[in-house]
């Protein structure tokens, strides 16, 4: 439908949304991992076309690195043509681009029901007082551990609920005592440890504004010495990059570990483990205000470009399947492992469904419950920034350094990079 056609049907009085769905063009999408995220969106554009014949989706799959760098090379460019309608952004760098690029991404306020998303998805996408993402999969945080592991050391999934991480790091010395295994794999390289910490009571790096939350944040403060404890407590295995960090935990060199939702298909693919696992709500920080045993390391979302030719049919879209249709997260569940982030699909029989290979418990229910009580930080411009100043001071942390040193340290290396 073109502008013309637009303003003819605007002056006579037509429903424009009405007359897109029926006149609807092709809507082009980018993301990554055809797998994940482009065989939902397969998904989603087929059970549009069943209600709306005309309707047709072109899925362009690009490696995660390659799509962000098109993305950022052509939004600096001011170019429009070429631009997909709807974009897949990571949460931590939501901020940036609409930051960065204010006129490139549409407002969908009034458009998508946001109230039945989780608070803290919504959070991410807003810059003053306009939301501009369909929220999809979160990162919803867990507690994964070897249910038999913990058992030979005297543990039930009971003694795991609502627990602090002090608390854990009792479990992890008994663990290692009774088994000889260490409790948690760490990636000295990562500092996802310390997101997730932090997000759990409610701050992150920066302050509202933009501005370095790093001197005087009493919860970093609290997530560094925390870190510093289990590191103290010889509960830890040192791991280097994704292979030895999974491979730990999934052969039973370590009995546990702490991450997002997404990691259940990765242990779920030992078949010869079934039973033997179980997840329990994240532990929180000891001492901190706002604390809570609720958090989330990872996640994405999507977003209308501004220069869409379809920008009506893309909304309609997104709102009909994306944002109201709870049998559509229901097959994405079971089929790609996808826990989206809208809160009426916890109510569909796939989420309630209890799983076997963590020992019958409702997994994706217990999920979405955490998913509710996450915490709303905003990310910011410079997150990635701000990991790499953390993962700068990860060796003196581990060597027992002073936390007040380390964190002014990372003030000023944060401070540095984000001039």
């Amino acid at each position: 439908m073109n502008r013309n056609t637009t303003r003819w049907l605007a002056v006579a009085g037509i429903s424009l949304l009405s007359v897109s769905v029926a006149m609807a063009g092709k809507v082009t999408v980018w993301c990554w991992d055809p797998n994940f995220n482009g065989a939902t969106m397969k998904e989603a554009g087929d059970r549009f076309k069943a209600a709306h014949p005309d309707f047709e989706l072109e899925i362009v799959d690009f490696a995660k690195a390659d799509l962000e760098q098109k993305l950022q090379a052509q939004l600096a460019s001011g170019t429009t043509d070429g631009l997909p309608d709807i974009v897949l952004i990571e949460d931590y760098g939501a901020q940036k681009y609409l930051q960065s690029f204010p006129a490139a991404f549409e407002p969908l306020n009034g458009k998508i029901d946001y109230a039945g998303f989780a608070p803290y998805k919504v959070e991410l996408a807003t810059v003053n007082g306009q939301t501009y993402s369909l929220p999809f999969d979160s990162g919803v945080t867990g507690y994964f551990y070897r249910a038999d592991l913990l058992k030979e050391a005297g543990f039930s999934d009971a003694d795991l609920q609502s627990i602090t991480w002090d608390k854990l790091i009792e479990v992890g010395k008994a663990v290692k005592e009774k088994t000889g295994k260490g409790l948690l794999p760490i990636d000295p390289n990562d500092a996802g440890w310390l997101r997730i910490m932090m997000q759990s009571a409610g701050s992150w790096y920066f302050n509202a504004d933009g501005s370095p939350n790093i001197a005087g944040n009493a919860v970093l403060k609290a997530s560094l010495e925390t870190y510093q404890r289990i590191l103290a407590a010889g509960i830890t295995a040192p791991v280097s990059g994704w292979t030895e960090y999974t491979g730990s935990f999934t052969s039973g060199a370590t009995a546990s570990t702490f991450t997002g939702v997404w990691m259940v298909g990765t242990i779920k693919a030992n078949p010869d483990q079934a039973g033997k696992w179980g997840i329990a709500p994240l532990p929180k920080l000891d001492g901190v205000e706002g604390a809570t045993n609720a958090s989330n390391l990872g996640g994405s979302s999507w977003y209308v470009l501004s220069s869409s030719d379809n920008k009506d049919e893309t909304i309609s879209f997104l709102d009909e399947i994306w944002g109201k249709d709870v049998d559509f997260y229901q097959k994405i569940l079971v089929n790609q492992g996808a826990l989206g982030s809208l809160l009426a699909a916890r109510d569909g029989d796939a989420y309630k469904a209890s799983d076997d290979f963590f020992g019958g418990q409702p997994v994706w229910q217990n999920f979405t419950t955490w998913l509710g009580q996450i915490p709303s930080v905003n990310y910011g411009v410079f997150t990635n920034e701000a990991d790499a100043a953390v993962v700068a001071q990860i060796p003196a942390i581990t060597g027992g350094g002073n936390i007040d040193e380390i964190i002014a340290n990372i003030d000023a290396q944060v401070r540095q990079l984000t001039q």
